[in-house]
């Protein structure tokens, strides 16, 4: 078989594999309706998968180049997935299916596949030049969508049923040119990441509660 299957790609898989569900339950399966709200938190898992994949990944201290390069590839190709098609699946499932809503979900998976290719091109290049690990970011990181949507999904019932999809559609839109706008964000250490991993949690007790009906 080709390809990598040690332990330092598990998480990325699972990821991957979680927002391909939730791509199913956005449109719905079988006889059932769409889902958008089990599609949040499938997204939610897949952030959760890519915030430590990257960490166990380098605790392996034997992959080879093949192995490294093929998981900063494969990390890529899932995260597109995972961050730039299912929300758009979502945005479709919530309402957006006017002529005029089909361009912003086009344009959002294009833009964060744009953003993946050139974190890719600059990674390489960098990894000629040092060892040592990414401390900043260009760009809006395609993950970021795992907080925030979910955050914005929770006010759903608040926002309307009506005006809802055009506040995800700017929320979307929003994001998608801030994936290819050239900007710094420091890359969040450790203890950053735990702090996300709450605020993920809280989201998706908050998400829960305020959804239940």
């Amino acid at each position: 078989m080709i390809g990598f299957y040690n332990y330092t790609v598990i998480l990325t898989y699972i990821g991957l594999l979680s927002s391909v569900t939730g791509i199913f339950l956005a449109s719905g399966v079988g006889n059932l309706p769409p889902s958008p709200k089990y599609a949040i938190i499938c997204l939610m898992i897949s952030g959760l998968c890519d915030m430590f994949d990257g960490k166990i990944a380098r605790t392996c201290k034997t992959r080879t180049e093949q192995e490294k390069q093929f998981g900063i590839q494969i990390d890529s190709l899932c995260d597109l997935v995972c961050f730039g098609i299912l929300p758009a699946v979502i945005g479709y499932s919530v309402g957006m299916k006017s002529w005029l809503d089909i361009p912003v979900l086009i344009l959002f998976p294009l833009c964060a596949v744009i953003r993946l290719a050139y974190f890719n091109v600059t990674e390489e290049c960098r990894q000629k030049k040092t060892s040592e690990v990414r401390k900043v970011y260009e760009g809006l990181p395609v993950t970021s969508v795992a907080l925030i949507l979910p955050l914005l999904y929770s006010f759903k019932n608040d926002i309307g049923k009506d005006i809802f999809p055009v506040i995800y559609e700017i929320v979307l839109s929003l994001t998608a040119i801030a994936f290819i706008t050239r900007f710094k964000i420091k890359k969040p250490g450790m203890k950053s990441m735990f702090i996300f991993l709450g605020i993920g949690v809280l989201e998706l007790l908050w998400l829960l509660y305020r959804t239940r009906s």
